[in-house]
């Protein structure tokens, strides 16, 4: 058997890996990649392998960074299911044909540019289409967690509630061959133990091989209390005080939603008050839509808050907001407002024209409740920067940039290491991924301290073959 690192190597992006041997090949996760000037130009390189040769894919959960490439693999031949949980199969029905819709404006208006600067009537090809995405989506089989599935013969596979986003799955994996079973797991993306509204991640007790995660593998988040004591002072601080309006972006799918169960809690137990909260994100709306049909995946915590709304009583204000129009309005609104928007890293969407309204404003804030990768936007205000470009202009910075780790949808270093813990036995073999380079080493080496445990960092495009010895075979 081979295993192939063709994305989320030494970077929180592109999530991709290929599973072969002799008589099977097929996927767990077909990410884009997001964040940086070149991700473009990264996602539109050919496949590493042929898509018409693999035979299914396995998918965590529906975040973009795991998911975005799937209608890419349908245009270039793909015909194989795709499985995913049922609520990942639903948050898909949304967040495809928006990608898809994204590919296809960007397009049309590189071609824009290109009249503009060089004259030539051309239209570049979108990376796929909202057709692609259409048809991808009939290759999604939805599967129940905890279940066993036969996908293929000699592979045996089940999904475990990975607690990050809604459907969010671990996949445990059972490859056999001539030489015997090998079980791989791959853990997704893992949630942080106790968070709101989802279960925590499922323990899982043996494996030949793990794929870990390791976005927040060298640091610690605040403890819940201190991250919500933060929360209520930032918005107190900057609607009440400084009569300015709060900007948080937030990914459409999992953060929007736990950032409105916060401040509903948090206007229950009467900490806030007097809230104006906008939800400004299409896609957002639609997948609170989903979220709110899938009560039977929430903790009681999350049950009884859901019950408490459903009565309608004493709730802060809270609006989706739906036109272009009704968006454009939430600018001209100076004081008093919670603006919830996509996408969650700054680098898309409506999130840019608000920021572009709020950022020169020493009245208001930004929140960042979520990691930011490598070349975003995000990530530039999160290291500091005194002025940014946006829209042809350079924008200052006056608005305060909070950061509030506590309310990550990530595991961090002492919950991943407590989830790895929970294995009687140490894997043969342990590969740590999804990180940039810095969380992944630094995840590794804890790893690597525990008694049995043997630890890679793997590099962009390594295979390795099992069971001998885990040999590299190339890396491109």
């Amino acid at each position: 058997m081979k295993l192939s690192f063709l994305g989320a190597a030494r970077e929180v992006t592109g999530s991709c890996f290929l599973v072969e041997t002799g008589q099977v090949r097929f996927l767990v996760d077909c990410g884009m990649i997001q964040g940086g000037r070149e991700a473009p130009a990264r996602n539109r390189k050919p496949f590493a392998f042929d898509p018409q040769s693999i035979d299914f894919v396995l998918l965590t959960h529906a975040h973009i960074d795991h998911s975005g490439l799937l209608p890419k693999l349908t245009r270039a031949g793909y015909k194989g299911p795709i499985l995913a949980t049922t609520a990942t199969a639903d948050l898909l029905q949304v967040m495809l044909p928006d990608s898809a819709h994204i590919q296809e404006s960007e397009a049309r208006r590189d071609g824009r540019r290109v009249r503009a600067a060089r004259g030539r009537n051309t239209e570049p090809e979108p990376l796929y289409t909202l057709q692609d995405a259409q048809e991808c989506l009939r290759q999604v089989w939805a599967v129940p967690y905890d279940e066993e599935l036969v996908p293929r013969a000699g592979v045996r596979c089940r999904f475990r509630d990975a607690g990050h986003i809604l459907g969010s799955a671990i996949i445990e994996v059972w490859v056999s061959e001539a030489s015997g079973t090998t079980k791989l797991v791959f853990s997704g993306d893992l949630g942080h133990p106790g968070r709101p509204i989802l279960r925590d991640p499922t323990p899982v007790r043996d494996a030949d091989i793990l794929v870990i995660e390791s976005t927040y593998g060298d640091r610690a988040h605040k403890d819940h209390s201190a991250s919500q004591t933060e929360l209520i002072d930032i918005v107190e601080r900057t609607l009440y005080r400084q009569r300015g309006n709060l900007i948080i972006p937030a990914f459409a799918v999992g953060r929007t939603q736990e950032i409105i169960y916060h401040l509903h809690r948090l206007t229950r137990e009467g900490r806030l008050r007097g809230l104006r909260v906008f939800v400004d994100s299409p896609m957002a709306t639609e997948a609170t839509r989903i979220t709110r049909q899938h009560v039977e995946l929430f903790d009681d915590a999350a049950r009884n808050l859901a019950a408490w709304h459903a009565r309608g009583r004493d709730l802060p204000y809270l609006h989706f907001t739906e036109s272009v129009e009704e968006s454009m309005a939430l600018n001209k609104v100076r004081a008093g407002a919670i603006i919830v928007s996509a996408s969650g890293m700054c680098d898309a969407g409506r999130i840019r024209h608000h920021l572009r309204h709020n950022l020169p404003r020493r009245e208001s804030s930004v929140l960042i409740a979520g990691f930011q990768a490598q070349g975003t936007l995000g990530r530039r205000l999160v290291d500091g920067a005194k002025r940014v470009r946006m829209f042809g202009e350079d924008i200052p910075v006056r608005a305060g940039i909070h950061t509030v780790g506590g309310l990550s949808a990530h595991a961090d270093q002492p919950a991943l290491l407590a989830w790895a813990a929970g294995f009687q036995q140490a894997p043969r073999q342990t590969f740590v991924v999804h990180g940039e380079a810095r969380a992944a080493e630094g995840l590794a080496g804890r790893l690597g301290a525990m008694p049995g445990w043997n630890v890679t960092v793997p590099v962009p495009g390594m295979t390795v073959q099992w069971p001998e010895n885990t040999e590299v075979l190339d890396h491109a």
